[in-house]
């Protein structure tokens, strides 16, 4: 069994309620879930929350809520990917065996079906145990620089990256924040661990947005007229 687990907790502070407001006509979380759904990949979608408003919007939209998320994971600086392990662990202990799942964002109306699919596909034929939605950088990052507590600017990285030629450089990518397919097995083990096991799908750069203040959910609601998203 395959299974998408959607985390959304109830306090959001930038944009309040974020997880059940109206976008494009719709309750943000249900663009996750319907993705989920249109994907084809999952036999069951689990939503992890705190909140009994968000859900009962997950149950109407084809979620499924067995619990609410205990308070401790629910906080503004647990990781999200603690809450998702908590979810898997309850479908393993509840459900049966779990073989692969994806942890999706419930803030991310412009991730694709297709995005998920590459990705569990990935992950079901084990060349790889996880794969995460990404970003290829249409920059070479190597020639990075940040600014120092005087406003100077530092290299980020040392002369023998720095200096290389732009075409010599490897291809780099930066988490979007929208999904992510695991192998069971080895999240249970590693969770978030970054090594030669996990690799990118990447994403089109304008389908690249993180949704945390209202200047991106209007970006992101123009993005998603443009790009005509409908589930």
């Amino acid at each position: 069994m395959n299974i998408a687990i959607i985390t959304a907790r109830g306090g959001s502070k930038r944009i309040p309620r974020k997880n059940i407001r109206p976008f494009l006509g719709k309750p943000m979380i249900a663009w996750s879930i319907e993705t989920a759904r249109a994907s084809g990949c999952f036999s069951r979608m689990l939503v992890s929350t705190d909140d009994e408003e968000i859900a009962a919007v997950a149950r109407k939209y084809g979620a499924e809520t067995p619990f609410l998320r205990p308070g401790d994971l629910a906080d503004a600086y647990t990781p999200a990917h603690k809450a998702a392990r908590h979810a898997l662990e309850w479908a393993l202990a509840n459900w049966g065996p779990v073989e692969e799942f994806c942890h999706i964002y419930s803030t991310a109306p412009l991730l694709s079906p297709e995005t998920l699919q590459q990705s569990m596909d990935i992950v079901a034929t084990g060349t790889f145990k996880a794969a995460w939605a990404m970003l290829r950088m249409p920059f070479p990052v190597f020639q990075l620089m940040v600014e120092d507590t005087a406003g100077g600017l530092l290299r980020l990285f040392p002369p023998d990256k720095a200096d290389m030629r732009s075409q010599d450089m490897p291809a780099a990518y930066i988490d979007v924040g929208q999904s992510y397919a695991f192998a069971t097995s080895y999240f249970l083990e590693h969770e978030m661990r970054v090594g030669p096991e996990l690799t990118a799908v990447a994403v089109p750069r304008e389908t690249a947005l993180d949704i945390d203040t209202e200047d991106d959910w209007i970006l992101a609601e123009r993005m998603a007229r443009m790009l005509q998203v409908k589930r």
